[in-house]
Order: structure tokens, then C-alpha cells, then sequence
């Protein structure tokens, strides 16, 4: 391996850098982007047994934040139940934002990884074509030894960047894919939340409407 890495030259040492970059960054989102994590499948439901209960005070909503990304969506929609529907989904939306920010935490540096070690390995390569051309005009093609190690290099640095991008660009897309999933799924708890609020605030007293208040809620 270390033979290899000195016969790329100097570029070898950014494409492992970004290779680290790769791999650190796909470990973190991983972990981070578990959807029993990010949008646990009872926390609503848990949250309209509260509800229900009158237990929603300021502790519960506190612990609401704390739990998830869907948690703190679904306490600022709780919050500011009494404003209005308009206003709750505004400030649910807001909350949404800065979540759904976070969820895409260091994508765009993959991505850049991605772009940029392809890049680095075409740049090894000319660096490595110019020291062939460059033997050539001054020694003529009668040393092998100094065209076989500028070839080398091109080859190796090539072979080296692709090996960081593509997997990359793959763990990239996947990770894109898992947040929108991760988003719409947030998105579809928030609506069933805003509904459950409004058609209780509506048909608040109202005995009839609770199984169907309690069945949007579960499902």
C-alpha cells in the first residue's frame, strides 16, 4: 500500500484525505439518519395520549424537543395550537427548516468529495503524462525506468480518485434519498398533529368526534 501511495506522487495524500472524509462522513449519517431516531413511529400517538390526558405542559413539551427531530416539529405546532391553524402550520414549517437543515448536515461536503476526487486523480494523471513527455524530450524513449514511473503515477492517481468518488457520489445519493423519505414521513405526522388540534378545538366537548379524534392520531 505505502509502495502504492508513493508511486502516485504528492496527489495521493489529498484523495486519502478526502477517502477519510468519505468514510467519517458516511459513519455519522448513518447513525444519525436512523428513521427510530429521527421520526419515531408512536410518538405521535404518544403525544395525543398526553393531549388527551392534560398532561402536555411545559416539562412534556421540553421533553418533546428533546426527543427527536419529529419531536421538536410536532412541540412547536403544539405551542402555538392556540394561535390559529394558519400560524401553527407556519410555525411548524419554520421548525421544519432548521430540521430538515440538520438532517442534511455534511451531505454537501460529501458531495464535494464526490466532485472533486475524480478531479484530483485527472490532475495526477496530466502531472504524470508531462514527466513522461518530459523524459522523452530529454532522454528519448531508451529509460524505461522514468517512463514507467510517470505512467504509474497517472495510473494510479486516476485509479485512486475513482475509488474515492464512487462510492462517494453513491452514499451521497442514498443519503439524500433517506432524508427526503425522512421529510415526508415528518411532513405526514405534522398534518395528522394540525388536524387532530383543530378538529378538537372545533368539537371540543363533543363526545361523539373522540374515537375519530383518537383514530387520526394512531394512524
Amino acid at each position: 500500500m505505502f509502495e502504492l501511495v508513493q508511486a502516485g506522487g504528492w496527489l495521493m495524500f489529498p484523495i486519502i484525505l478526502c477517502s477519510i472524509i468519505s468514510a467519517a462522513i458516511c459513519v455519522e449519517r448513518f447513525w444519525t439518519l436512523r428513521s427510530k431516531q429521527v421520526a419515531p413511529k408512536n410518538l405521535l400517538a404518544q403525544v395525543w395520549n398526553w393531549i388527551k390526558a392534560n398532561e402536555m405542559d411545559a416539562r412534556r413539551l421540553r421533553e418533546l424537543r428533546g426527543h427527536s427531530p419529529l419531536g421538536q416539529i410536532l412541540a412547536a405546532g403544539i405551542s402555538s395550537q392556540r394561535r390559529g391553524r394558519e400560524l401553527m402550520k407556519e410555525n411548524i414549517e419554520e421548525v421544519a427548516g432548521h430540521v430538515v437543515h440538520e438532517l442534511e448536515r455534511y451531505l454537501n461536503t460529501l458531495g464535494t468529495v464526490a466532485a472533486i476526487s475524480p478531479l484530483l486523480g485527472l490532475l495526477g494523471t496530466v502531472i504524470g503524462m508531462i514527466k513522461v513527455f518530459s523524459a522523452i524530450r530529454l532522454e528519448g524513449t531508451g529509460n524505461a525506468a522514468i517512463l514507467a514511473g510517470g505512467i504509474s503515477e497517472a495510473l494510479i492517481t486516476t485509479a485512486a480518485g475513482l475509488t474515492v468518488a464512487i462510492p462517494s457520489l453513491f452514499f451521497y445519493r442514498y443519503f439524500m434519498r433517506k432524508v427526503d423519505e425522512l421529510v415526508v414521513s415528518m411532513e405526514q405526522e405534522a398534518l395528522k398533529l394540525v388536524e387532530v388540534l383543530n378538529v378538537e378545538k372545533v368539537d371540543r366537548g363533543s363526545d361523539a368526534r373522540k374515537p375519530e379524534i383518537a383514530q387520526v392520531a394512531g394512524r
